[in-house]
């Protein structure tokens, strides 16, 4: 697509850099790690984020000198949001599973190949994992919403994103290849729920439940982070039962309010 249409690749481009942007969260990112991440020179990254700057999709700290999402973002957030937004459906559960657990839980979205994290919710105990907050992005597969997710997706499409990216093991480690993520997904799917052993950030765990829509595709998902003495054997599956149960909620809301 991107040899064929006229001006695709710096579309990709800046739409590549808009993305790593809103993933750095409230603190932004330098020019140097926006570089690296996206594969692109200085001088190219900047003559890109120069030009979203121009047009409020991107602004620049004047003290840190660190790029952050600019205020035509929030406006077009806010009109796309009618259509797809389903957090002010989830931010009660999310919310109740927090509560219940007493540990750090998660709504995200399918983007793509990708995982969104929209909703975080601080659980009760006081050692926590930040591996996840609002806007941090995933490969499907590599944290444990979007395992869950990639899980029950039908079989051709998992061989189909398993193809488009077989650097996952060079990026995520050796659990990340493609024999140990198929035996994670065939877990998964017979469990009914998703477990990272600490595979991102050794010493962090966590559990995630896919959200279907109405079609009965997985397009979002629930997730708990926490420490690892707190994902024991015994724990762990009675955490998988209410988050499975949380997410079977947020699935038949879903479905009923779109209608």
């Amino acid at each position: 697509m991107s040899r064929s249409v006229p001006g695709a690749q710096a579309i990709a481009r800046a739409a590549g850099l808009l993305r790593l942007v809103t993933a750095s969260g409230a603190e932004g990112a330098t020019l140097q790690e926006l570089a690296r991440a996206s594969g692109l020179s200085r001088s190219t990254a900047h003559r890109l984020l120069t030009a979203l700057r121009v047009e409020g999709l991107v602004d620049r700290d004047t003290d840190s000198a660190r790029w952050m999402p600019g205020p035509e973002l929030f406006l077009m957030g806010s009109v796309a949001a009618a259509r797809y937004d389903v957090t002010g459906l989830a931010r009660d559960i999310v919310r109740s599973l927090a509560v219940t657990t007493e540990e750090s839980a998660f709504f995200s979205v399918r983007r793509a190949d990708e995982t969104v994290c929209l909703l975080r919710e601080e659980g009760s105990f006081p050692i926590r994992s930040f591996v996840l907050s609002e806007g941090v992005r995933f490969p499907l597969g590599v944290a444990s919403a979007g395992l869950a997710i990639l899980s029950f997706l039908p079989d051709h499409d998992v061989d189909a994103y398993i193809e488009r990216h077989p650097d996952l093991e060079t990026h995520w480690g050796r659990a990340h290849g493609r024999a140990p993520l198929r035996a994670r997904l065939a877990e998964t799917k017979e469990r009914g729920y998703a477990v990272n052993p600490g595979l991102i950030v050794e010493g962090s765990w966590g559990l995630g439940a896919a959200v279907f829509d109405r079609a009965g595709r997985p397009e979002w998902a629930l997730s708990l982070t926490g420490v690892a003495f707190r994902f024991g054997p015994d724990r762990q599956a009675e955490l998988g039962r209410i988050l499975l149960a949380h997410a079977h909620q947020l699935s038949a809301r879903i479905a009923n309010a779109r209608r």
